[in-house]
């Protein structure tokens, strides 16, 4: 077999389990075709030639780094929101009051696709550092049917120029938008299913998300979203359980969605909801630091109901500022239990499942999309350990550097 790449003299550690933490091999090569992981074996090996080989010189090799949950596709800023919770003032205060999701919806309905595409490229550029390979972006600060579609068309856009694979989300119900005030159930039948509808028929997104909360919407208005998004052929996950316990990690399992994200109040039903449909827990440090909660997601319990673990920023601009996957999984460490071995493979393997490509990326795997983050350290608990450091030594993304 002939190699399109073949790269030498590393450590991999595979992500994909085995005896060895971190699913650590023997071999120290690999072999590249066709943009896919063709061979993994020996540098000494002489019975394959290559086109192009590369000596890494003995640094690591993970997957490239997948961030699951994002919202980088906005208009706008929300510092002052900062500066309140900081007085004091509640996150659901701000959003009852008109700020939160509603002031960002403001400045992105004015904003073009092509705009909304630039600001994103540009914070694109923190992630693309800490060696992330796989993102997703969700919509749902347009909340109308045009500016719901310029997010998603901004976001496919993206792949194109980041190089980066684009995991594009319909967060169909994300906030009642003023227009609709007191009329959520009316939103859900006047915009959000035809929405689903004719983003299915486009193609412009990979699964439908909501927000399903006292301050977003209720169980029963997410189920008649989720029933919609199934009719259509899309997959479902959802922002459960944030602030409240009302069944939103339960509901989304019902619907064999692909997550359940924050989770931090998911109470017992929901956990073994989850471990029966085999939905991942997506773990969102980012936004319990900045809001100040204080009630931790259940670590303990998702790891003895041998539920999968993701960490994600949800950078966005109010209750995540956060473009650092490495500072998520760092804090998913230290604020809430997860060991360093569960960060990294919530930000690898867990994060691909949680995106529904699992099949595709976040493990060194025969077959699998050839996408490695190459790092400067002496062992793979540096990449987490740190915070601000970024030992990253450089990508490779469908076969080539990045």
């Amino acid at each position: 077999m002939r190699f399109d790449r073949k790269i030498i003299n590393a450590r991999i550690a595979t992500m994909a389990g085995g005896e060895k933490p971190y699913g650590e091999v023997e071999a120290d090569a690999i072999g590249i075709v066709d943009e896919k992981i063709a061979w993994i074996g020996s540098s000494d090996d002489t019975a394959h030639e290559a086109i192009s080989i590369d000596d890494v010189e003995g640094r690591w090799i993970t997957p490239a780094l997948v961030d699951c949950h994002t919202h980088l596709i906005f208009a706008g800023d929300r510092a002052d929101e900062y500066e309140r919770r900081l007085a004091g003032e509640s996150y659901a205060s701000i959003a009852k009051s008109g700020g939160g999701i509603r002031k960002t919806v403001e400045a992105t309905r004015k904003a073009s696709a092509a705009e909304l595409a630039a600001l994103a490229l540009s914070r694109l550029d923190a992630f693309a550092a800490e060696g992330v390979g796989t993102i997703e972006i969700k919509s749902g600060y347009g909340l109308t049917i045009e500016s719901e579609l310029a997010m998603l068309k901004a976001a496919r856009s993206l792949g194109l120029v980041s190089g980066m694979r684009i995991s594009a989300t319909l967060l169909a119900a994300h906030a009642v938008p003023v227009e609709y005030e007191g009329r959520s159930a009316a939103y859900i039948d006047e915009v959000c299913i035809p929405l689903i509808n004719q983003v299915a028929e486009a193609g412009l997104a990979d699964a439908v998300d909501a927000y399903c909360e006292n301050i977003g919407f209720t169980p029963a208005e997410t189920r008649r979203l989720f029933i919609a998004a199934k009719a259509a052929g899309l997959p479902v996950k959802l922002h459960a359980d944030q602030l409240s316990d009302l069944g939103g990690a339960k509901l989304v399992a019902d619907f064999d969605g692909l997550s359940a994200d924050h989770i931090e109040y998911t109470g017992q039903n929901g956990i073994d909801a989850m471990a029966k449909s085999g939905s991942v827990a997506v773990i969102l440090p980012g936004a319990y630091y900045a809001i100040g909660e204080t009630q931790q997601p259940p670590i303990k319990a998702l790891r003895e109901a041998g539920i999968a673990m993701a960490v994600a920023t949800d950078a966005n601009p109010g209750s995540s500022p956060l473009v650092s996957i490495l500072t998520a999984a760092n804090m998913a460490c230290t604020l809430f239990g997860m060991t360093v071995e569960e960060a990294l493979a919530g930000i690898t393997r867990e994060a691909a499942q949680a995106l529904g490509l699992a099949d595709e990326i976040g493990t060194i795997e025969l077959g699998k999309a050839a996408d490695f983050a190459v790092w400067d350290v002496t062992r793979p608990a540096e990449i987490i350990q740190w915070i601000g450091r970024r030992p990253l030594h450089g990508r490779i993304l469908a076969g080539e550097w990045a």
